[in-house]
């Protein structure tokens, strides 16, 4: 499933947890709006030299919902000009609440859905206003409430945001979060564990003494209620921070974890095209320069076989199915499966993974290590198993 997104760059304010690329300053916005449009048709060749159709598209940021629909509705027509879109193709925006609180709220959502998003990803992360000051949201709880009463009239493929392990948060209060999302029918809910991200305001406050650093055994411990809560609901734990209804997986980031090309479009957004992959430069002002001088701010490194490898075992071992043993040998040898299964020997020994005739998977005791387990499969080239093919 072949995507496109687009990095929105501007937030209203910085919250402490987040080390995205983003702006506060909107003075840069018509200007990097046009050049978003500039580098999609210089982008337009090298997309379809590799794939026939889009099949999702994704803004991210970033705030999405800052800015006008008419900016927005320019995008997206520029997509549609230059791209063949499939007709039922997954057009997501990421939206804060308090961009779709009350009457201007309930007209945007409306606009939103006219020129042709069909589903909202919102930014809630958490119902309790303590919660929200610590993170430095831009929104209360009164307005997560009617930022969901809104968008659930309108649109009814909506995903949710939700932070778990917050110093200081109750675990009754996450089991009510849940609760919400459950009773408004959100399809679609992603849990993350707060993480302290380098060079965040949230790493200085917990250096400071400020506040105190998330604890390993509470975020296990809520990572087991978030799974049991929405499983028990009905949701689908497809990946290990997503959690879905059947049919409104998101298709976009699972193109992601299938190794499907996309094209990142924005300053500091990622492509993957044909194994090699770019990025562009995370910074408005030289992103914006260099396309109004026809140039594209990007820098391409082509992936090794090591490379992809390690990025097969990290994405396959979160999803629910795990590693199919047939796709690994199929792709990186029968070499490379033997190691693998020989590496797997004492986590299937610990039941932090499971085995079948077809598939490698991540059990119940050890979803909560996913990446660490994956990281002891990664391979590198001195260990000389792989074999590039001609």
């Amino acid at each position: 499933m072949p995507g496109i997104y687009i990095h929105i760059p501007f937030c209203k304010q910085a919250c402490h947890y987040c080390d995205f690329h983003f702006s506060t300053s909107l003075k840069h916005q018509t200007s990097l709006v046009d050049a978003l449009v500039k580098e999609l048709d210089l982008r337009c060749d090298s997309f379809l030299a590799v794939s026939e159709t889009v099949d999702t598209i994704y803004f991210g940021g970033g705030t999405p919902s800052i800015l006008p629909i008419s900016e927005l509705n320019r995008i997206l027509e520029s997509i549609r000009k230059k791209y063949p879109i499939r007709d039922a193709a997954e057009i997501t925006l990421e939206c804060n609440p308090d961009d779709l609180v009350g009457d201007v709220g309930r007209d945007y959502c409306s606009d939103l859905k006219h020129i042709g998003f069909n589903r909202l990803s919102l930014g809630i992360q958490s119902f309790q206003d303590a919660d929200l000051k610590l993170m430095n949201r831009a929104h209360d709880a009164k307005m997560a409430f009617d930022a969901l009463k809104n968008s659930t009239d309108f649109f009814s493929n909506i995903s949710v945001d939700l932070i778990y392990g917050i110093p200081g948060s109750e675990t009754a209060d996450l089991q009510r979060a849940l609760q919400h999302f459950i009773d408004y029918s959100i399809p679609h809910v992603s849990a993350y564990a707060l993480t302290v991200e380098h060079k965040t305001a949230l790493e200085k406050l917990i250096a400071k003494g400020a506040i105190p650093a998330p604890d390993e055994t509470s975020l296990e411990e809520q990572f087991k209620l978030v799974r049991k809560t929405l499983r028990d609901a009905g949701y689908d734990h497809y990946e290990i921070s997503n959690f879905g209804k059947p049919n409104f997986h998101s298709q976009h980031n699972s193109s992601y974890w299938s190794g499907a090309p996309y094209l990142g479009i924005g300053p500091s957004a990622h492509s993957y095209l044909g194994n090699t992959r770019t990025w562009n430069v995370s910074n408005n002002v030289l992103y914006v320069k260099a396309l109004e001088a026809e140039k594209l701010p990007s820098t391409s490194e082509q992936l090794s076989l090591y490379d992809r490898h390690n990025e097969f075992v990290m994405t396959q071992l979160r999803l629910e199915n795990g590693i199919s043993l047939s796709r690994y040998e199929t792709t990186f040898g029968e070499r490379a499966k033997t190691v693998l299964l020989k590496q797997a020997k004492k986590y299937l020994a610990g039941n932090q993974l499971e085995m079948s005739d077809t598939f490698l998977r991540i059990s119940e005791k050890g979803l909560f290590f996913a990446d660490g387990i994956a990281a002891d499969f990664f391979l590198d080239a001195s260990d000389g198993i792989l074999i590039e093919k001609p």
